[in-house]
């Protein structure tokens, strides 16, 4: 694939998506973070439900240092998992998840967070009821709010869920540790684990919603989304893409002109890769190149074309 000067034809396989407000490439620097440990280190909070869930959710990131299961937003101090569970305490369980910035951004880890959670249940989580359970994304400063407000929005405008979105965004209060036996509980008693998520319903509540929209990307557009990213295995490739997007993508294949999907389309939007879902074309750019395929004068993104 080529980039030829002031034009450019691309038979290749794009997914079109649309972004409403597209923030300048940049860098999330999560600047004073509470309980950040080095400037290596940062620190973000969700909650999400069962607290086991998202530390599994979230341990599983690249970049990710560590995800400590705990309790957040309410008003009493050093409270337990029993005081927790009344909810009347007004804390929720939650995880602070201490990422690498440099290998994994904040953006990224929103769209974790979204991908995990059934962001319309104002009533708790899957089998979880009650306020202890609210989902909710505490930030810890202002670039953190802005991202985590500008991603709420984005869920809704993508009409992904047919309810409203209910996720909270506050303002981080002291987090406390749950005890012990809470932390790593995926891994130290997988069986009681899986037989609790399995049940749980929030496993079947994810794939149901996501593989319907398998190439969603939260943040397409800023560079700093892309730290981490790690290419799915192959017979991953096979199961999200079609026999051809595979051929063309995965083997150089071309995908025949005037009988692709983008070629005639003219609505407002980005195109990105259909794979990673990196950010290459505008609309804005686009043209009739006679060819029958997708054809910009640029790209949006030059270290994107190769």
């Amino acid at each position: 694939m080529k980039f030829l000067q002031t034009q450019a034809i691309f038979p290749l396989f794009l997914a079109f998506v649309f972004v409403a407000v597209l923030f300048a490439s940049g860098k999330t620097n999560g600047g004073n973070a509470m309980n950040s440990k080095s400037k290596n280190e940062e620190v973000a909070i969700f909650a999400g439900g069962c607290f086991w869930c998202m530390e599994e959710a979230f341990e599983k990131v690249p970049g990710v240092i560590d995800a400590i299961s705990g309790y957040t937003g309410g008003h009493v101090e050093n409270p337990t998992y029993e005081m927790v569970s009344t909810g009347t305490t007004g804390h929720r369980e939650a995880v602070k998840v201490i990422y690498d910035p440099t290998k994994v951004s904040y953006e990224r880890l929103l769209e974790v967070y979204w991908k995990d959670i059934d962001p319309t249940d104002a009533g708790g989580q899957f089998v979880d009821r009650g306020s202890q359970y609210r989902p909710a994304i505490f930030y810890l400063n202002d670039e953190q709010k802005m991202l985590a407000e500008e991603s709420k929005r984005r869920i809704e405008l993508a009409g992904i869920f047919d309810r409203p979105i209910v996720v909270d965004i506050l303002k981080a209060k002291k987090f406390y540790p749950a005890e012990k036996y809470h932390q790593g509980f995926y891994c130290n008693y997988p069986g009681r684990y899986y037989s609790y998520k399995n049940a749980s319903g929030r496993e079947f509540f994810v794939i149901n919603v996501w593989d319907r929209h398998p190439y969603f990307r939260l943040f397409p557009e800023r560079q700093s989304y892309w730290l981490g990213y790690v290419k799915p295995e192959d017979k991953v490739l096979r199961k999200i893409l079609t026999p051809l997007q595979y051929k063309v993508t995965q083997e150089n294949a071309t995908e025949p002109p005037f009988k692709n999907e983008y070629w005639n389309n003219h609505e407002p939007g980005i195109y990105v890769d259909v794979v990673s879902g990196e950010p290459l074309f505008s609309s804005k750019d686009k043209f009739d190149s006679g060819s029958g395929w997708p054809s910009f004068t640029r790209p949006l993104e030059p270290q994107n074309i190769v």
